[in-house]
């Protein structure tokens, strides 16, 4: 067995190097005819260090930013030629590809960036930290109550966006001597305001329902995925009823580490396309698009994993299930909303119908549903949460411009001199560090 997983290993090593290859030649190729960014004209910039893999961290917050750019333009710094590569194609936001540590700096040097914005704890966000005279903020790709929501990373940036008064109580637990009324800024959930898109089916009577669960996770303790235990069960429960349509949308990482994971999310596909074939009418939905709106807002009923699933859809304040994990190890954070959400066991996956019937016309749940909404995101009137984002900005930019003027006789150091500072120290800053 060890020598199969090697082998595994070793394949899978292979074909990142020929993915990686491939993108940079397709991208020597894109920037020898794009324009370059106009100098000084980029104030915000959003550092995303990942692969393709994880695109769906940034993704979300493309239409937020969008909005943002109308006041404040916004940049992507991206490190990773696939992601690169994907972002050139789909991102509404200018791209620029900083896979090298010195093409990080000319950039920096040609614009005036004030504020840096982190979706994601990638390691390489730490080569990114050593440039002073801006702001370090993290925004995360989602509200949620995982573990990782409370790591000590917060600490390493100058500012965090948070959701509400959920998040801040969550993180005091842990984050010892830390300024939660100045570093810490709630803004709701600004992709709330984007719930939208063109439906990929035609509306009827049938209930539709969106089944997210995420990932099988890399240890016992973040073990959260449903599919192998709960998902085939309760979409065959689904299928046969002829009256509910599933939208089935899995992270993107499902079966990366467990094989039989995986055999369990391409067998929910298979049953998928199966009952689309029985039923045309029926219009199942396998979802991988890069869009994450419509399917929250349409969905009747959400079952999701303990993710960013359940605050995404929260945010919405229609009704959802969640799945309790089967793993004994795995961590529950049952001080916030998972003390008072709808859980939906294992074994509860068969009467999934009933369950749905219920937790849709139940008074109480309904009004548990509105408290926890409130206590997470605050006022979700439409705007209301964009509002926010903008002025969190706006404080900060604010805040650049004060203590650009306690230092003015201090000399720039930040782009020119922090650059040529990392120029001389490169250890573990490989120029040619990717995917």
């Amino acid at each position: 067995m060890p020598l199969l997983n090697d082998a595994r290993r070793a394949v899978a090593l292979a074909r990142d190097v020929l993915a990686n290859r491939r993108a940079r030649a397709e991208l020597s190729q894109r920037l020898s005819q794009l324009t370059p960014l106009e100098p000084g004209r980029y104030k915000i910039a959003v550092y995303f260090a990942d692969s393709a893999v994880n695109l769906y961290q940034i993704r979300q917050w493309y239409k937020p930013l969008a909005e943002l750019a109308k006041t404040w333009p916004v940049v992507v710094l991206s490190r990773a030629p696939t992601a690169a590569t994907a972002l050139y194609e789909e991102s509404p936001l200018p791209v620029a590809y900083v896979r090298r540590v010195v093409d990080l700096e000319q950039t920096l040097a040609d614009q005036d960036i004030r504020i840096v914005l982190y979706v994601n704890q990638n390691a390489k966000n730490f080569q990114m930290f050593r440039y002073g005279q801006r702001w370090h903020v993290f925004i995360n790709h989602g509200e949620s109550d995982k573990m990782y929501m409370t790591t000590n990373q917060f600490k390493a940036y100058d500012y965090s966006l948070v959701a509400g008064d959920a998040a801040i109580a969550r993180l005091k637990k842990v984050l010892w001597d830390y300024d939660f009324d100045r570093r810490a800024i709630p803004i709701g959930r600004p992709q709330a305001d984007h719930y939208s898109g063109t439906l990929p089916y035609t509306p009827d009577e049938r209930t539709v329902v969106l089944y997210a669960p995420t990932w099988e996770g890399d240890r016992a303790a973040a073990a959260y995925g449903s599919i192998a235990s709960h998902g085939v069960t309760l979409v065959r429960r689904l299928l046969e009823t002829g009256t509910h349509r599933v939208i089935y949308r899995p992270h993107p990482r499902s079966g990366v580490v467990d094989r039989a994971y995986g055999q369990a999310n391409r067998e929910i596909q298979d049953l998928l396309v199966a009952a689309n074939q029985r039923d045309p009418r029926a219009q199942h939905i396998f979802d991988q698009g890069a869009e994450l709106g419509w399917q929250l807002s349409a969905a009747d009923v959400a079952i999701v994993d303990i993710s960013a699933m359940v605050y995404d859809r929260l945010a919405s304040g229609k009704p959802l299930l969640i799945t309790r994990p089967v793993a004994p190890e795995a961590e529950i954070d049952e001080g916030g909303y998972l003390s008072a959400c709808e859980w939906l066991t294992a074994t509860d996956a068969s009467q999934i119908v009933s369950r749905i019937e219920t937790v849709r016309a139940d008074p109480a749940s309904a009004e548990r549903l509105a408290f926890w909404v409130e206590r997470y995101f605050g006022d979700t009137t439409p705007g209301a949460t964009t509002n926010r984002f903008h002025a969190a900005i706006q404080q900060l930019m604010d805040r650049w411009d004060e203590h650009a003027a306690l230092h003015a006789g201090d000399g720039q150091l930040g782009a020119s001199t922090g650059a040529r500072g990392a120029a001389s120290d490169r250890s573990g800053d490989s120029d040619d560090s990717d995917d």
